[in-house]
């Protein structure tokens, strides 16, 4: 498995027992069920509704609505609540199958359950399910679909600076 360097935070708990807790937060984690501005975009978008409109200016409009509707969400009191999640790490590598930690936290061929909070735009969380390799390092065995779109773009980009930094 090939891994780039990259720093981002996970949170974990082991899954053996297959969870039903965690593949529920799993299944509504997913783009559309967490966001229904987003799937309302892209409904209008298949439809063709959009062709004329200035991409670039209705994702970012979007994203407005999305901050709104957080910050009314945030003063009500109605955050969605997570289950909590026993470990804490620092992933300092990640691939297109796999990550890599910087503690010795996995046990070697168990099943986690995990959320990476992602630096990309929009800021999202995402969830997914690691079967451990050794003690640092687990290959990733369920996303969601446009999870793994985004995942992978993230990878690429921190190829693309692995690339620019070893040329240099």
């Amino acid at each position: 498995m090939r891994l780039v360097p990259a720093s981002l935070e996970i949170e974990f708990s082991l899954d053996d027992d297959k969870n039903e807790q965690f593949f529920i937060e799993f299944n509504s984690m997913t783009r559309s069920e967490e966001d229904a501005l987003g799937a309302w975009l892209k409904r209008a978008k298949a439809r063709g509704d959009t062709k004329e409109s200035d991409q670039v200016l209705l994702t970012l409009l979007i994203e407005l609505h999305r901050k709104i509707d957080e910050l009314s969400d945030t003063l009500k009191n109605e955050q969605k609540s997570r289950i909590k999640l026993e470990n804490r790490a620092k992933i300092t590598g990640i691939g297109f199958e796999g990550i890599s930690i910087d503690e010795p936290k996995f046990q070697s061929g168990k099943s986690y359950y995990a959320r990476i909070l992602m630096p990309i735009f929009p800021k999202r969380t995402i969830a997914i399910y690691l079967n451990a390799i050794d003690e640092k390092t687990a290959k990733i065995t369920m996303m969601h679909g446009d999870d793994e779109s985004d995942f992978n773009a993230y990878v690429t980009a921190r190829e693309r600076v692995m690339i620019r930094q070893n040329r240099e």
